[in-house]
């Protein structure tokens, strides 16, 4: 009940009388439900949780604290009846439809509806002690599977088929699902920052980015590294410890106070010292949750200022087109004065003969 405490709080700030969650994140957020087909209706004196026939059983063990509202047909009639009292409706703008943002105009036609997306990124920016328990363990779960894929790393083996064994790795380790489509980009390839597996065969000489992440409790962890398969050359050594001494500057300034675009310039700032500025090309990092991408970032145009409770990545790279490309990527939870970094995989250059 403290996060709808929290919320009502905020909504009174905005005048907002009722607000409308549609989003699944955020209805496991604030109600445990994890049915695929629901909504919450929240006022400052009510939680409604309005769901169909298949979920009522499960609304009841999973969302004690909400009022359930069967809601098998029409559910914006149901929603217009709990909306009685409310003048301003907040609504998810980002993540809400044109269509449904049309037959809301329709059935609550005499309200006005304000954007309420920001209210919950805030709220789920800081994560509570059982976020950051979940989020460790889902951590470990990813630096596990990276062991066990090692020895699947050879001359011949598909993308894919690393792609697929990572994801049984996972699952087999504890994980409910995988975070994202995992990145598993190998020679020329490796210079694509988001290169989905394919049928393409590891050969040697190749760099093989790993880019895959669990999920845990409904909580997504991320993780990137890449290797050598064979003996690597000395660019191949200079871009690898360019991008790591890059990494290590940005976890050694990393605490509360500090912009994402001021802990993006630090590390930035080495790649261009180095003369590769042109070929890091994205931000350093991204907070994650319930979700693989949060808020705040680590970019070139992030002012949020970061607090005890973040959690982040941070993951700086440096893509060569027609040679390939190499990034290290960590998950970090900001305390009081500094960072812990969850991730505990080896950092050093690994090299497959």
């Amino acid at each position: 009940m403290l996060r709808i405490i929290k919320l009502r709080q905020k909504l009174a700030a905005h005048d907002i009388q009722g607000i409308l969650i549609t989003s699944s994140p955020n209805i496991f957020y604030l109600s445990g439900f994890t049915g695929t087909n629901a909504m919450l209706f929240i006022t400052q004196y009510n939680n409604y949780l309005l769901t169909d026939f298949r979920y009522v059983e499960q609304a009841k063990h999973e969302a004690p604290d909400f009022e359930l509202v069967r809601a098998d047909k029409d559910v914006l009639r149901e929603i217009s009846k709990l909306a009685e009292g409310c003048t301003t409706i907040g609504l998810e703008e980002q993540v809400i439809s044109l269509a449904q943002y049309r037959e809301l105009e329709k059935s609550l036609s005499a309200k006005v509806f304000k954007n309420a997306s920001f209210i919950l990124q805030e709220m789920r920016q800081v994560k509570d002690e059982r976020e950051i328990e979940i989020l460790k363990q889902a951590i470990k779960i990813t630096d596990q599977a990276f062991d066990l894929i090692l020895p699947a790393l050879k001359p011949g083996v598909r993308e894919e088929e690393i792609s697929l064994k990572l994801e049984y790795s996972l699952r087999k380790l504890g994980a409910s699902g995988k975070s994202f489509d995992y990145i598993v980009a190998s020679g020329q390839r490796s210079a694509l920052p988001h290169g989905v597996a394919t049928a393409k065969k590891i050969e040697t000489g190749d760099l093989v980015t790993l880019d895959f992440g669990a999920k845990y409790q409904w909580y997504c962890s991320d993780f990137t590294r890449t290797v050598f398969m064979g003996k690597p050359d000395a660019k191949h050594q200079e871009i690898y410890d360019i991008v790591l001494r890059a990494q290590l500057t940005a976890l050694e300034a990393i605490k509360p106070g500090l912009t994402g675009r001021e802990i993006d310039a630090m590390a930035r700032d080495v790649i261009i010292r180095a003369g590769y500025g042109e070929y890091f090309g994205h931000g350093l990092g991204h907070s994650l949750g319930l979700e693989i991408h949060e808020q705040p970032s680590l970019n070139t145009r992030e002012e949020k200022v970061l607090q005890p409770g973040m959690v982040i990545t941070v993951e700086p790279g440096i893509y060569l087109p027609g040679w390939g490309g190499i990034r290290i990527e960590d998950v970090v939870w900001v305390t009081n004065s500094g960072v812990e970094v969850l991730t505990q995989a080896p950092k050093q250059f690994i090299i497959i003969n």
